[in-house]
């Protein structure tokens, strides 16, 4: 979609919507960046794949060699706002333009309040808010000038839901809604397009970095990068990841509908004997 002079929101045309667009994805070489980035490809965009390790990276790179006409790797951390913008300056210096910037590295955090140091929040936030910050910071000046482009920032359920043990990590997630949303509505007469991902329960690395098997319900992050994009090339705003139950979950929260308040104290209930009695949430 995007918006007309009289304000509304009409229907792009979505064929091929992804052919020929140079995008870059942070936190590109393991989950959902990962695979973003291999259907990015699939759908026959330029990728520029983004990480911080160049170990990693070269890796992530060679299992997807045979897209290596449009394949690139930045190596960059996120955290460090010259890296950030010189990888964002230097690709649409190289590529003629950038049409698309996926924000999507970021890290977990499940721990009892009291535990957590102000050095675990400045590590936390960097990560997760500020690499989002000098992203859309770097990139909205080039595609201003372009006249068009989209940003997709991943945030999280956490973005959307409270959960215990998880303040700092919805502190960080909550803020990249918002701050997706308020850009959304800012630029979109200005043909620059914001979409904010957020994800549930997804198949990803995230939790093995931690030390906690993938849940079994979790979702296969494969189609949760193809479901993203599809929604992506639709423009919409929000976009929840898998869809059920969790969009309902939501509204229930909204309405403030007592069984969410009953389900998530007992959630909270049950992470602190868990962390009381064996160290983790889990």
């Amino acid at each position: 979609m995007n918006v007309t002079d009289n304000g509304k929101w009409t229907i792009m045309d979505q064929k091929d919507y992804y052919n020929d667009k140079i995008c870059i994805v942070t936190g590109a070489n393991s989950g959902i960046g990962y695979a973003l980035s291999e259907e990015l490809l699939n759908r026959g965009a330029t990728v520029y794949m983004a990480g911080r390790n160049p170990e990693k990276v070269a890796k992530a790179a060679e299992q997807l060699s045979a897209y290596k006409d449009r394949l690139h790797t930045l190596i960059v951390d996120v955290t460090k706002q010259e890296q950030v913008q010189q990888a964002v300056e230097g690709t649409a210096a190289e590529a003629g333009r950038l049409d698309m910037l996926f924000n999507n590295a970021g890290v977990g955090s499940t721990y009892q309040f009291e535990t957590i140091t102000l050095e675990d929040f400045k590590t936390v936030i960097d990560t997760n808010l500020w690499s989002v910050i000098y992203g859309v910071n770097a990139t909205v000046p080039i595609m201003l000038k372009q006249g068009s482009g989209h940003i997709v920032n991943t945030g999280s359920m956490g973005g959307l839901l409270p959960a215990p043990f998880q303040a700092l990590y919805c502190l960080t997630k909550s803020g990249v809604v918002s701050f997706s949303e308020s850009l959304r509505y800012e630029y979109a007469e200005k043909g620059l397009n914001f979409s904010v991902l957020c994800p549930a329960t997804i198949a990803t690395p995230i939790f093995t970095n931690a030390g906690i098997p993938i849940p079994d319900d979790a979702y296969p992050v494969d189609l949760a990068a193809s479901y993203v994009l599809d929604r992506v090339a639709e423009n919409k705003g929000i976009i929840v990841v898998p869809p059920e139950p969790w969009i309902e979950l939501w509204k229930t929260y909204v309405l403030a509908n007592e069984k969410y308040e009953e389900l998530v104290l007992k959630e909270a209930h049950d992470r602190r004997v868990s962390f009381e009695t064996k160290g983790s949430y889990l």
